[in-house]
């Protein structure tokens, strides 16, 4: 194999010459459809050089011509009891050209080894990172497999930037709501920017919430480290390290403390419900205002009232009604673009 791993490199450097004729063109095609071996040693070498970006100037357009040579060009360009030959041999008999003359000796897998490393490591150390972006609209949801292998999945209104590279796993919330089962890779970090925090893991399963006034990470399985992202000059951020069924919230005026959630409470959402459990009414609103068409708010004499109860999101008004009537409040509609639920008038 290593004979024909010789041939298919001579044949990837001869095929990126501006100087190769016609002939060897034909005797390249020659050698290809000479045996599965000589086509399999050519896609491992292209594969190579392909991957490290040393085949930009090679005439993709003839590595695999349509059609093959004759059986009148094959009899006339090699005697008909040899079996397929290589570069050297082939090209030497139509042009002259002969793998020594142009290698300068030596093996032609070693100086194809040698070019590749070399555009190898400048293609590595100016390797672009692989950016996407995942959104959701209004009402609906989404799963994504990112390429490492881990899954997230998107709640309504959401937004989500993927930025990989070879050393880290960078991801940022732009807004909304995710579900991050992240794959194992100790040597590469996954880390999320969301609002007011920041948080790094290298294989777990966690929840995030970015609200207008804070941040909320739910943990359900394995450990993730939370910290502020930005904090007052000259002094530490704050960080916290959750473990399975803690929580956490971040916003400007630092860390909360920690606080025990459940995987129900935490992924709620995923099967279409709101779970609450003595959750103040301005954190219940800012969960129900991802899905209604107009925001919900508390007036400020009832927001730290709490509720427990579990509630549908298939009609998110009625929801919000249902729950004005469990805390005994009225529904103020005067405003078109906001909902404010205050107590009620005796």
């Amino acid at each position: 194999m290593d004979d024909r791993l010789d041939q298919a490199c001579a044949w990837i450097a001869r095929l990126r010459s501006d100087a190769i004729s016609d002939a060897e063109r034909r005797a390249f095609a020659a050698w290809m459809s000479g045996s599965a071996a000589n086509r399999e040693a050519f896609d491992e070498m292209t594969e190579l050089w392909g991957d490290l970006g040393a085949l930009s100037h090679m005439p993709l357009d003839d590595l695999y011509p349509e059609s093959v040579p004759s059986s009148s060009h094959r009899a006339t360009s090699q005697p008909a009891s040899n079996t397929a030959a290589g570069p050297a041999d082939t090209a030497a008999a139509s042009t002259g050209w002969n793998l020594p003359q142009w290698l300068m000796g030596g093996s032609a897998v070693a100086a194809c080894l040698a070019v590749a490393l070399w555009v190898g490591n400048e293609w590595l150390q100016k390797a672009p990172v692989q950016q996407q972006i995942y959104a959701t609209a209004v009402g609906e949801t989404r799963t994504v497999s990112l390429a490492d292998g881990s899954q997230v999945q998107l709640n309504t209104n959401s937004e989500l930037i993927v930025n990989f590279s070879r050393d880290e796993r960078r991801t940022q919330l732009l807004r909304g709501e995710a579900y991050f089962d992240v794959a194992r890779q100790t040597s590469r970090p996954f880390t999320v920017a969301a609002g007011e925090a920041n948080i790094r893991v290298l294989g777990t399963q966690f929840n995030i919430e970015r609200n207008p006034d804070n941040t909320r990470v739910s943990v359900t399985g394995g450990t993730v480290a939370v910290s502020e992202a930005r904090t007052a000059s000259g002094l530490q951020p704050e960080s916290v390290k959750l473990t399975r069924n803690q929580k956490v919230s971040v916003s400007n005026s630092g860390l909360s403390e920690v606080a025990r959630t459940s995987a129900d409470e935490a992924l709620d959402w995923t099967r279409g419900q709101l779970v609450f459990d003595h959750t103040p009414l301005d954190e219940v609103l800012e969960e129900l205002n991802r899905y209604l068409k107009v925001p919900a708010a508390a007036a400020p004499n009832v927001g730290d009232q709490t509720l427990s109860g579990t509630f549908e999101l298939t009609d998110p008004e009625s929801t919000l009604a249902a729950i004005a009537a469990a805390l005994d409040l009225s529904q103020d509609q005067s405003d078109p673009n906001l909902t404010l639920l205050s107590p009620k008038r005796n």
